[in-house]
C-alpha cells in the first residue's frame, strides 16, 4: 500500500498519482491529526510526498511524517541540505529525453492521410482517407471521448470514483473506457443489439459493463438504448452521462483537432470533406473549421438509407455507428452542403473493396463514406481534393462485414449456380412479394389472409413492407398451429396474433446456393429470404420441391 501526500496548492505528477493507492492533501507543512490518522490506518509500505516546485513545505511535511515513524520518500528537484533519513527521488527525469508518451490518451489525434488511388482510379480528383482507425482506441470517437470527460471533470459533473454511463454503438464506448481505465471510473455502456460481438467483447475487455437493448424500437420506447441509458444514469449514484448526441464538446473536439489537421495536411487545398453521419459531431466540427478557413469547401454527409439524415424515418439498417432515427443536437444542418444516401449493400461491399484493393481494413461506416466520396468524385477535376473520414478498423466487424457466411446469409453475396433467389423467382407471379400480417391483427383476420393467398405460414411484421431489416419481423404463424389453437379455444380467433405467434422463421440469403435452402428446410417448414438484409419473401418445402422437379 503506497500513500501519496500532496502538500500545498499544487497538482501532483500523474506518474505519482497512478502509483498511489490513496492520495491525501495537506494545505501546508503542518499536518492535520486526521491526515496522520489516515496514513496510519493504511499501514503504508511507503509514503510519497510531493509539493510545489522550489518550495520547502514538502520537505518539512516529509520530515514530520518521518518523525512519526513512517517510511517516507520525498519527490523534489531541490533536496534539503540535511535529508535526515528521508529517501530522496528526483521529481523530473534528468536523463536524455526519450520518445515516449505519458499516457495512451496523448496518442489521440494527428492521424495521417492516405491516398486511395486504387479505389479511386477512375476519378480525376485527389481521393484521400483520414486514417482515424490509428487513434489510440482505434476510432475517430477517441477525440470527443477525451474532450467530454475532461470537460465533465472541470465542471465537477464527474467526481473521482464516479460512473460513466453512455448509449453507444461501440467506438465512443472504447474511447470512454480507455479514459475510465486511466482515471479509475466505472463504465456502463448501453448498446443496440445489431452491434457486432467483437465490439461488445472489446468493451468488456476494458472492464466496462455492457447492456444490450433491441434495435427495432422507437427512441422514446422504455427498452430503447437511449431510454435505458437515461434510467441507469438516474439510478446509479455518482453516474454521469456524457451524451455524445447533445454534448457540444463532441463537435468542438473536431474544431480543435481534426479540422486543423486536415487543413494543415492538405496545405489548405481540401475542397470536399466526406464523413458518415452518426451523432453529427465529426462532420459538424470539421465542417465548421474548414468553412471558417474557406467557405467554398463542400461538406458531404454519407448516411444509411432510412436514417433521418437521408430523409427516412429511422427504420433499421445494418451498417453500424452512423445514421439516426432522431436529430441529435450535435448535428448542425447548416454546415452540411449535401447528404448522400447509401445502402447497406454498397456500404459493406465498398468496405471489402477498400480492404482488398488498398490493404486498408476499414469498417462498414467507412465503406459508406468511401462510396459517397466516389459518387461525388465523379463530378470533380484534378484540382479538387476530397478528404474522407475512415472512422474505424474492420477488426471490429470480422464476424459480419468480413465473414462470407454472414454476408451470404443476409443476401449480400451470391453463389454460382442456382440460388434461393431462383427458387423465389419461380413462385407464382400473382402472390405479393411478401405475404405478411401485423402484430395487432386478429387471429381470425390472419387465417383469412392465409386462405386468400393460399399460404401455410406468414411472418408477423412490425412495419409495412418493404422491410428494412429482419429485425422488423416480430414472429411467424403457421396455419396448422392456428387452426389447432382455435379448435381447442375458439376465443383465440379474436385475440391479436402477437399473443399466439411463434418466433421468427430462420433466414437464408437471396444469393445462397440451393443446398443451403435444403439444409434450412430440414429444420423448419419455411424460411425467410433476405436480400441485402431486407426480407423479400418466404420459401417452403413445397416451393423447393416445385423448383427441384421443374427446373
Amino acid at each position: 500500500m503506497r500513500v501519496l501526500v500532496v502538500v500545498g496548492e499544487t497538482e501532483a505528477p500523474e506518474r505519482l498519482v497512478v502509483r498511489a493507492d490513496r492520495v491525501l492533501h495537506s494545505a501546508g507543512p503542518e499536518l492535520e491529526p486526521q491526515l496522520l490518522a489516515d496514513v496510519r490506518a493504511h499501514i503504508p509500505e511507503d509514503v510519497a510526498v510531493v509539493g510545489a516546485p522550489g518550495r520547502s513545505e514538502a520537505a518539512a511535511a516529509a520530515a514530520e511524517l518521518r518523525a512519526h515513524g513512517f517510511p517516507v520518500t520525498l519527490y523534489t528537484d531541490h533536496p534539503p541540505a540535511e535529508p535526515d533519513g528521508l529517501r530522496i527521488r528526483a521529481l523530473t527525469d534528468t536523463g536524455p529525453a526519450m520518445e515516449v508518451a505519458d499516457s495512451l490518451l496523448d496518442l489521440v489525434g494527428n492521424t495521417p492521410l492516405v491516398r486511395l488511388d486504387r479505389v479511386g482510379k477512375r476519378l480525376d480528383c485527389h481521393l484521400l482517407g483520414k486514417a482515424e482507425f490509428l487513434n489510440a482506441g482505434g476510432s475517430v470517437k477517441d477525440r470527443p471521448a477525451v474532450a467530454m470527460v475532461d470537460a465533465a471533470e472541470k465542471a465537477g459533473l464527474l467526481q473521482p470514483g464516479g460512473t460513466i454511463v453512455e448509449p453507444t454503438s461501440g467506438n465512443t464506448g472504447v474511447g470512454l473506457a480507455i479514459v475510465a481505465a486511466r482515471r479509475r471510473y466505472r463504465c456502463v455502456f448501453v448498446m443496440p443489439d445489431k452491434m457486432s460481438a467483437e465490439k461488445i467483447k472489446l468493451l468488456r475487455a476494458y472492464g466496462a459493463e455492457v447492456v444490450v437493448c433491441p434495435t427495432a424500437v422507437a427512441p422514446s420506447d422504455p427498452e430503447s438504448y437511449y431510454s435505458v441509458a437515461n434510467r441507469l444514469t438516474e439510478e446509479i449514484p455518482g453516474a454521469y452521462q456524457p451524451n455524445q448526441y447533445r454534448n457540444q464538446e463532441n463537435p468542438a473536439s473536431h474544431v480543435r483537432s481534426t479540422g486543423p489537421e486536415i487543413w494543415r495536411q492538405t496545405a489548405g487545398r481540401v475542397t470536399h470533406f466526406v464523413a458518415g453521419v452518426g451523432t453529427g459531431g465529426t462532420i459538424t466540427g470539421v465542417g465548421r473549421y474548414l468553412k471558417a478557413q474557406n467557405p467554398a469547401v463542400q461538406i458531404i454527409g454519407a448516411a444509411p438509407e432510412g436514417s433521418v439524415y437521408s430523409g427516412g424515418d429511422g427504420r433499421p439498417y445494418l451498417v453500424e455507428g452512423i445514421g439516426e432515427d432522431f436529430w441529435p443536437e450535435t448535428y448542425d444542418r447548416s454546415i452540411v452542403d449535401r447528404v448522400v444516401p447509401v445502402t447497406d449493400r454498397d456500404s459493406f461491399l465498398t468496405a471489402r473493396r477498400v480492404t482488398r484493393e488498398e490493404g486498408i481494413l476499414i469498417g462498414g461506416s467507412g465503406g459508406t463514406a468511401v462510396w459517397a466520396a466516389l459518387e461525388v468524385g465523379r463530378e470533380l477535376g484534378p484540382e479538387h481534393v476530397v478528404v474522407i473520414i475512415l472512422p474505424d478498423s474492420g477488426r471490429g466487424y470480422l464476424s459480419k462485414v468480413y465473414d462470407d457466411e454472414w454476408m451470404a446469409d443476409y443476401g449480400f453475396l451470391s453463389a454460382l449456380g442456382h440460388t434461393a433467389g431462383d427458387i423465389l423467382g419461380r413462385k407464382g407471379p400473382d402472390l405479393p412479394a411478401l405475404v405478411h400480417v401485423h402484430l395487432d391483427e386478429t387471429v381470425r383476420a390472419v387465417i383469412a389472409t392465409m386462405r386468400e393467398f393460399e399460404v401455410s405460414q406468414v411472418p408477423v411484421v412490425r412495419a409495412e413492407p418493404p422491410l428494412r431489416t429482419s429485425s422488423e419481423v416480430a414472429g411467424s404463424v403457421a396455419e396448422r398451429e392456428l387452426m389447432s389453437r382455435a379448435f381447442s379455444d375458439p376465443s383465440v380467433l379474436d385475440r391479436p396474433v402477437a399473443e399466439v405467434m411463434s418466433p421468427p422463421l430462420p433466414s437464408v440469403g437471396l444469393g445462397e446456393p440451393v443446398d443451403v435452402v435444403v439444409s434450412a428446410l430440414d429444420a423448419a417448414s419455411a424460411v425467410l429470404v433476405l436480400d441485402a438484409g431486407h426480407p423479400v419473401g418466404i420459401l417452403t418445402r413445397t416451393d423447393l420441391l416445385s423448383f427441384l422437379t421443374g427446373r
